[in-house]
């Protein structure tokens, strides 16, 4: 039986960027009352961690967080990426190289507070490993084969081997007859693949050099972030949870299924 983490081992951070595509301030857009930022941070403070902080690019952010009772730090505006602005509150929070450090996503606010207790565990336990994250059975073809849609390979002790939008494992016997390019499978494979969970744990020393490394070929093509941990020699231990997280919000119309779940 796994002990759960002790609250002093963990903390979670929220990176919240104001800009986006395809919804204008979603960190501030509102649900069931709350700011989506806010329910995200209420949700992981349900989570055993030692601190739940918000790192904001936009004071607006840090203000709705204020109101609610939710630590916020505001980070500069011109990091490229949600690991960067991680690595600036890191420093910001005076945390040592070996604090463990949770990355959930500001979008998310339907998290499994278990599965941010599970991640930070796994890394805890696993001192070979630079991050940790999670996965989950597929099962349905149609998102095997979803490009929108990241599988993850794992060894023998649950470390990631390759994350891809391509179906991976690639079954050889699989496709139907007459078509070599697999195209169409028949079915699944067995053992089923896994979706990876955009849910991350690193120690905060790697985290902090995590941005000075360069960019990894395989990173741009795939554009999958986690790649260049792999290109560079970092193990990630992945967490396989039963059951999918429930849906994130990255357009208008996943919003209306959020408030819709949560207004219920």
């Amino acid at each position: 039986m796994r002990l759960a983490p002790h609250p002093s081992d963990f903390s979670v951070l929220i990176p919240a960027r104001m800009a986006s595509s395809r919804l204008p301030n979603k960190p501030l857009a509102d649900i069931a009352g709350l700011p989506m930022v806010v329910r995200v941070a209420k949700r992981a403070m349900l989570s055993n961690a030692g601190q739940v902080v918000v790192a904001a690019d936009d004071e607006r952010i840090v203000a709705a967080c204020a109101d609610h009772g939710v630590q916020a730090l505001l980070t500069r505006q011109d990091h490229v990426s949600g690991s960067d602005r991680l690595a600036e509150a890191c420093q910001l929070l005076g945390l040592s190289d070996e604090a463990v450090v949770v990355n959930v996503q500001g979008d998310e606010p339907l998290i499994d507070p278990a599965l941010i207790d599970q991640v930070a565990q796994l890394l805890i336990e696993r001192p070979e490993a630079s991050m940790s994250t999670a996965a989950h059975a597929i099962s349905q073809l149609v998102d095997f084969c979803n490009p929108n849609i990241v599988k993850v390979v794992t060894d023998a002790r649950q470390m990631a081997l390759y994350f891809s939008r391509a179906p991976i494992p690639w079954w050889r016997d699989g496709q139907t007859a007459g078509n070599p390019g697999g195209e169409a499978f028949i079915q699944l494979p067995s053992p089923p693949p896994l979706r990876h969970v955009g849910i991350y744990a690193y120690r905060a020393g790697f985290l902090a050099q995590f941005p000075l490394l360069p960019p990894a070929p395989i990173e741009q093509l795939e554009s999958l972030e986690q790649l260049r941990a792999l290109w560079h020699g970092h193990r990630i231990a992945v967490h396989t949870t039963d059951q999918a997280p429930g849906p994130g919000v990255d357009t208008p119309e996943d919003l209306q299924r959020v408030r819709a779940l949560l207004g219920a």
